[in-house]
């Protein structure tokens, strides 16, 4: 069986289908890659692409993404209500078949290298590639988001792991990262209250005593006119979705709301679905191919 990496960029543009497409269309061009999934999202003005290879075809169609991006996004024009550095915020690396966290940290490690030296945006690592403690957690690399970072990428400990202290004019910086198999999932709510969202998000945040495993934000919608609790779940076993799901729901019934639907980003694990799922998690689009076993 052939080694299979899986990887899932996340860059700043999810209004222009035209701009998308061309990206994505990037990483088509390599071969040996399969795209499984591509979720563009309007508020959070996002696009998460999901593809799987050979980890030598898997980094060359990660740099030919972000070669793609530095030609067509231009980062300090960008608004969105997900948190950013560049205009390719992120490149996480997850092992898969036949590949170890060994594999997906040389890869990342390897691409990093690649893209200051051809494209000169600086690179954070994070997660299992983390060359500084702190910096495993992604959050801590991205807080303040891209206009904080501009002004503060000269302090020591915001100094990129590979690169000059300053900003692509263009492309902000990245964060290139080995990790697990983490889920993404956003719960809407009923409501355009956006301390509702906070206060939700922070109770079933980790650190502020929330469930294991789990990131939170609350965020507004503005062309739905409602907020969303948007999270990532890095232990999917140690907390699952309907854990999620139960843990906002009772959280929105104590502040007078309720849930109206949630959605999945990118792909899950076969391990993480439950029978019936789709219904209780209230996921309008669910389909089997979400689920990352039967979309290889």
């Amino acid at each position: 069986m052939s080694k299979l990496l899986e990887c899932i960029p996340n860059f700043c543009e999810g209004t222009n289908k035209e701009t998308i497409n061309k990206i994505t269309a990037a990483v088509f061009s390599i071969a040996g890659i399969k795209v499984l999934d591509v979720h563009s999202d309007v508020d959070h003005n996002r696009s998460v692409i999901t593809f799987v290879g050979e980890p030598e075809a898997v980094k060359k169609a990660a740099f030919r993404l972000t070669e793609t991006v530095r030609d067509l996004i231009d980062v300090r024009s960008h608004h969105g209500v997900h948190p950013f550095i560049g205009a390719v915020d992120v490149i996480p690396m997850v092992p898969l078949q036949n590949t170890t966290m060994e594999d997906a940290i040389a890869t990342s490690k390897e691409l990093g290298r690649e893209i200051w030296e051809k494209l000169q945006i600086p690179v954070y690592f994070y997660g299992e590639s983390a060359e500084l403690p702190y910096r495993k957690n992604l959050a801590n690399i991205r807080r303040g988001g891209y206009f904080r970072l501009k002004n503060e990428i000269h302090l020591p400990e915001r100094t990129p792991d590979i690169g000059n202290n300053e900003l692509h004019p263009t492309c902000g910086a990245v964060a290139i990262g080995a990790r697990a198999l983490l889920i993404a999932f956003n719960i809407n709510l009923d409501s355009n209250d956006l301390e509702t969202a906070k206060i939700i998000a922070k109770n079933v945040r980790e650190t502020h005593g929330g469930l294991p495993g789990v990131k939170a934000l609350g965020v507004y919608l503005k062309s739905r006119d409602l907020v969303q609790v948007t999270m990532n779940i890095t232990d999917h076993k140690e907390t699952s979705l309907k854990e999620v799901f139960d843990a906002v729901k009772v959280k929105a019934d104590e502040l007078g709301t309720d849930i109206l639907e949630s959605e999945l980003i990118g792909l899950i694990p076969q391990e993480a679905y439950f029978p019936d799922m789709e219904t209780y998690l209230k996921i309008a689009d669910f389909s089997p191919k979400k689920v990352l076993e039967k979309s290889l």
